[in-house]
């Protein structure tokens, strides 16, 4: 059976970190209207087989704990569960009451990830998505499966 590991971002992992981020999501990140630097979050990293093979940031603003990414380049082996757990016990540690997250309308996957999860649904932000080409015009017009991307779906964990 393959072994996970998770710990946090240390700087001799940013090279790593940005190659994944690159590669798998993007630099920089956009959710109800803030632009996110992710090479600068916080995060951790998840291996399997000690191969980094996951990575989550995320930023505590007051009380709440904001998920800015989460992708596992390796699906369906745990990776992304351990990470989302790891930083909500990382929220809980820090005080916060809150930890959540904001996909979009295209991306059924993590939908159903965060469904599976046990997230609660808690905003349908209709067309936030032209105000986020604003602070990052390449988001595209058209997301997974050909969706046209408009909405940010907000998921929490209330603490």
């Amino acid at each position: 059976m393959p072994s996970i590991t998770v710990r946090s971002i240390q700087p001799e992992d940013q090279a790593w970190k940005r190659e994944f981020l690159l590669a798998n999501y993007a630099l920089r990140v956009v959710s109800r209207g803030v632009l996110h630097d992710a090479l600068g979050l916080p995060g951790f990293l998840a291996a399997l087989d000690d191969a980094p093979s996951a990575l989550l940031t995320y930023h505590i603003v007051g009380h709440e704990c904001e998920v800015v990414t989460l992708h596992a380049s390796i699906q369906r082996h745990g990776l992304g569960s351990h990470l989302l757990a790891t930083a909500r016990e990382q929220a809980q540690q820090l005080g916060c009451r809150r930890l959540w997250l904001i996909t979009t309308n295209d991306n059924t996957p993590a939908i159903r990830f965060y469904e599976r999860q046990g997230m609660t649904l808690v905003a349908v932000h209709h067309n936030a998505l032209e105000a986020s080409r604003k602070l990052k015009p390449e988001i595209p017009l058209i997301g997974l499966d050909g969706v046209p991307l408009r909405d940010e779906i907000e998921y929490e964990f209330q603490l």
